[in-house]
């Protein structure tokens, strides 16, 4: 990548993608989005950590920092990124990632099939109206066959005998937490747990002019579901666009910050 562009939209759930281009058909019309795509194999042992270390090698082709982009799973990838590289990222996006990060929709689906004593498609024909609302039959059945996919295809950690976890916490770059209102996967209350780890209006230095940068945010949208930026692509896109210009002249060097887990 002999330039960097102007952000990067993580996707590691590839049998999901299709939901992620109305959003970034929007943002595209406002700057270079690049995709980057992680498929892993039944063949290979889940690694969050070579997925970054693959990441990396990607980002650090550029030349600027970009504005980190990720959905689920790939959005909690994007946040042990923006931890562990601040340098290379000007701002960080997380949609329907709760303040319990590795929470996704694959471990409320472990959850429930360890519960009841059904097979694999009648579990998630019922996962369908909790990710999606009610549907037909013929809708429901391919949504079946995309999540069935996605249980074998997506960076996820989480199987039938262990639920991975990961502490809540912050990040040391201008951050934006987006959800839906009606999720029931990343509810209310786990969006709403991220707000003792926002930071506040004053957090950046001031430029030369005095220019106060603005915090962090959390937005949360009405009617939205756990694959909301898919239903609601336009508001989901202005809210990121008037993030991103908000800090526009924000020096690319963050200042010092400490991640620390709660309790």
């Amino acid at each position: 990548m002999s330039s960097s562009p102007d952000a990067l939209w993580l996707n590691v759930s590839p049998a999901l993608q299709k939901f992620d281009r109305p959003l970034l058909k929007h943002l595209a019309q406002h700057g270079a989005i690049a995709h980057w795509q992680y498929c892993q194999t039944q063949d290979e042992a889940v690694s969050m950590a070579a997925a970054l270390v693959l990441l990396h090698d990607y980002l650090k082709q550029g030349d600027r920092p970009v504005h980190l982009l990720g959905h689920g799973i790939s959005g909690a990838l994007a946040l042990l990124y923006a931890r562990r590289h601040p340098e290379r990222v000007r701002s960080l996006t997380l949609l329907s990632v709760g303040v319990y990060p590795l929470v996704d929709w694959q471990a409320h689906y472990y959850s429930r099939f360890a519960l009841l004593p059904c097979s694999r498609e009648t579990v998630l024909a019922q996962m369908v109206p909790t990710l999606f609302g009610r549907q037909s039959w013929p809708v429901t059945q391919n949504l079946i066959q995309l999540l069935e996919k996605d249980l074998d295809n997506s960076l996820s950690p989480h199987t039938l005998y262990r639920r991975a976890s990961l502490f809540p916490g912050g990040v040391p770059v201008p951050l934006l937490v987006c959800g839906g209102s009606e999720d029931a996967i990343i509810d209310p209350n786990a969006l709403d747990g991220w707000r003792p780890w926002l930071k506040d209006e004053g957090f950046f230095p001031k430029d030369e002019t005095g220019w106060t940068p603005p915090g962090d945010r959390l937005w949360q949208c009405p009617g939205g579901r756990y694959f909301f930026h898919y239903h609601f692509p336009q508001s989901t896109a202005e809210q990121i666009l008037d993030f991103w210009q908000s800090f526009s002249r924000l020096p690319v060097q963050h200042p010092a910050f400490e991640i620390a887990s709660a309790g």
